[in-house]
């Protein structure tokens, strides 16, 4: 398993986001989730090693085959894919 970060809020589902540490917009996602109080998982995938990148990158590509980031999926099935703030906002306010 490889390694997750929890941040706790308000429970709004099963809530992971896929990051990677150097991306501004990783960064904006992950902002913006704090500001909005949502309880989530994180990882950032560029710091992972070996066998859990694979893993992590393996588990994203089944809800986002163009690996992009920042990917968040809420509850194994909807998608978020990049920094999309209004779409955030309404899934989360």
């Amino acid at each position: 398993m490889y390694q997750k970060t929890r941040i706790e809020g308000a429970d709004r589902g099963d809530v992971m986001l896929y990051a990677l540490s150097t991306c501004i917009w990783c960064r904006k996602t992950k902002e913006l989730l704090d500001s909005l109080g949502v309880g989530y998982s994180f990882a950032y995938l560029d710091q992972l090693k070996g066998a859990q990148q694979d893993e992590a990158m393996d588990e994203m590509a089944k809800v986002n085959p163009a690996r992009s980031f920042p990917t968040i999926v809420i509850n194994g099935a909807i998608v978020i894919r990049g920094f999309d703030e209004d779409r955030i906002r309404g899934t989360f306010s």
